[in-house]
């Protein structure tokens, strides 16, 4: 009997040390690097991912959908254009777009990071000032 409890004890410790090991995607955040910025045309937004378990930057990501809209401010309509820029810096995706009024915007993103299944999707809000 005493052997079945040591079996059963060192199976559940290997699945809770599996499902520690296994991210997912909620396991990842986008974040603003400038959140608020001068409004005009082609402004730059850099966005950091970041592993929440490790604290660390995501460098391998594929971003692959991008879309800047005014819907915090209750304009999801009015959307600009996104271009992806090079990165200056590991874990940081820099976007060119327009923000042509002061407001909020929301910045919605996808990627691909390597070794995850599940696609990584969040939202940011930046501030455009006058």
């Amino acid at each position: 009997m005493l052997s079945r409890i040591s079996i059963a004890a060192f199976a559940a410790t290997l699945s809770v040390a599996s499902s520690a090991a296994l991210a997912g995607a909620a396991d990842y955040t986008f974040e603003p690097v400038t959140p608020e910025m001068k409004k005009g045309d082609d402004v730059t937004l850099a966005i950091r991912l970041t592993n929440k378990q490790t604290g660390k930057p995501v460098s391998d990501a594929v971003i692959f959908k991008t879309r800047v809209d005014m819907g915090p401010d209750g304009m999801a309509d009015m959307v600009s254009d996104v271009a992806p820029l090079p990165s200056k810096e590991p874990g940081v995706y820099a976007f060119k777009t327009d923000l042509p009024m002061a407001g909020r915007y929301q910045v919605t993103l996808s990627a691909k990071v390597q070794g995850e299944a599940e696609t990584i999707t969040g939202k940011v809000v930046v501030k455009a000032t006058k």
